[in-house]
């Protein structure tokens, strides 16, 4: 019995389409300038959480199932005596994915979890930061298939970072475009 390494779909996409063409566009005369996907950073706020500690378990438990790695929730760093606030309670939670579990994720994300939002037409490709990473905002989290309806006891969102290497939102954009990722038919002029 031999042992394969299993490899994702879309290391595999990259190395046989994404390079080549992003090589193409922006002129690179070697593959280790083209941009690549860094990390995967998902991020989600528990609103209610200082009053009841259960929802941050099943914030952390939800995110576990959605990225497929163990989520850790995040502390205040701070005392806000308005929101009844102490310093290290637990607000939220989030879970930073890289490699093989960031391939996964993305992939399952494209394929499957945006075709789930209601009458969706696109990504915004307005989120870009300057450097590279885009940042895009969820705002029901039942879009992902891992979630069953029937056992949640709230509807919140999350936020997503794409981290990337490139240099500006023009090189990342055509990056994730790359990838797969379904932004909205509007071209870009101003960059």
């Amino acid at each position: 019995m031999a042992n394969t390494i299993y490899t994702p779909r879309l290391s595999k996409k990259y190395k046989e389409e994404v390079i080549p063409a992003l090589m193409k566009k922006f002129g690179y005369t070697t593959v280790m300038q083209c941009p690549r996907l860094v990390k995967i950073c998902l991020n989600q706020g528990v609103k209610g959480s200082v009053s009841d500690k259960k929802m941050i378990d099943e914030a952390v438990n939800e995110m576990t199932m959605v990225s497929g790695q163990k989520a850790v929730p995040t502390m205040s760093k701070k005392d806000i005596s308005n929101f009844k606030l102490r310093k290290d309670m637990p607000i939220g939670c989030r879970v930073t994915l890289r490699g093989v579990n960031m391939l996964e994720f993305l992939d399952r994300f494209i394929a499957v979890t945006l075709p789930r939002v209601r009458d969706f037409k696109g990504i915004n490709d307005k989120s870009f930061d300057g450097r590279g990473n885009y940042t895009m905002g969820i705002t029901e989290q039942i879009i992902f298939p891992e979630i069953n309806i029937d056992k949640l006891s709230r509807i919140s969102g999350m936020d997503i970072t794409f981290v990337t290497t490139a240099k500006n939102n023009e090189e990342a954009y055509e990056l994730l475009k790359e990838l797969g990722m379904p932004f909205k038919n509007v071209k870009k002029d101003n960059q």
